[in-house]
This record gives structure tokens, C-alpha cells and sequence, in this order.
């Protein structure tokens, strides 16, 4: 389902290329989570349980990552899409050029968001220690907060994504 996350939204071939990557970039951004970890927090590499819990777990489930991944590709169409399709003079099609920019933009924003703690244990949260009682909506406005103060944009529940 193609959901409008502002009034302009209809790149639909950058929407689709976004959703093919969906489950790649997904489980790439919580290994790049997994290892800012042992960066940031377990700097010399101490082996205690929560260490290793976080070393060997595949999440299974990325779904909870949806949304994030579904607001940072809406703000990456807000900011970079064009409703207009632009000549590639190198041959390209239009659906490998939107993969290439989308990828590229989305790791460049998880590189920097990976330098701060809060969105590590976030996405270790989500994909790693959920427990069932747990609500993830809590965890997925944290997110969301996080992604407007980092990309200078704001959520508005009637208009959508706005310029902050």
C-alpha cells in the first residue's frame, strides 16, 4: 500500500525502489547498530551476557523497523524526490538510479545516527530485547522524534511531513 507522507508524494518508481530495499537495509543498519555498540558503549570488548546477547542474535522480526524506515524514505522523497522523471544520459534505468541514491543517502544517515547512543539502544531495543509486555509504540516515537531533530524536519499528523 503506497501511503502520502506530504501533499507532493507521487515519486512512485522512488517509492517502489524504497520498498524493494526495504529488508536489506533494514537488517544491514542493525548489524552497522551491532557494531557501533562494541564502538561506542563496549569499547574494549568485554564479554558479559548483554554483550554477547547482542553478538549473537539475528532479529528475525524487522517489522518494528518499518516504520522508521518508512518515515526516514518518506523525508529522503520530501527532501531529494522530483516528481518528474530526469533524462540519465549514462543508460541507467530509473528504478537502479533511485535504489543507488536512496541506498546511499540512507547510509549516510544511519552512519551519523549511529554515532549517538540513544538510537543504538533504540534499535537494539526494537530487534534484540523486546520483551512482550513491552509497547513499541514508545520506541517508534523516540524514532521518530530522533529523525526530525536530525534531518530538520517536523511529523505533522494532518499535513504530513514538513520543512522545520
Amino acid at each position: 500500500m503506497i501511503k502520502k507522507f506530504f501533499p507532493l508524494d507521487k515519486n512512485y518508481l522512488l517509492e517502489q525502489a524504497q520498498l524493494h530495499c526495504r529488508e536489506t537495509l533494514l537488517r544491514e543498519l542493525v548489524e552497522k547498530t551491532k557494531v557501533a555498540y562494541e564502538q561506542k558503549i563496549n569499547p574494549l570488548g568485554l564479554l558479559d551476557s548483554f554483550a554477547t546477547k547482542i553478538r549473537n542474535t539475528e532479529p528475525k522480526n524487522l517489522s518494528l523497523l518499518f516504520d522508521l524506515y518508512d518515515s526516514l524514505a518518506a523525508v529522503y522523497r520530501f527532501k531529494f524526490g522530483d516528481n518528474q522523471l530526469e533524462f540519465l544520459w549514462d543508460g541507467t534505468d530509473h528504478q537502479n538510479h533511485y535504489k543507488q541514491g536512496w541506498t546511499n543517502r540512507f547510509y549516510e544517515w544511519t552512519n551519523t545516527f549511529c554515532q549517538h547512543e540513544l538510537f543504538i539502544q533504540t534499535i537494539l531495543d526494537l530487534t534484540i530485547f523486546l520483551s512482550q509486555e513491552d509497547l513499541p509504540q514508545l520506541w517508534e516515537n523516540r524514532l521518530n522524534h530522533f529523525i526530525a531533530k536530525h534531518l530538520d524536519v517536523k511529523f505533522h499528523k494532518t499535513k504530513g511531513i514538513l520543512a522545520a
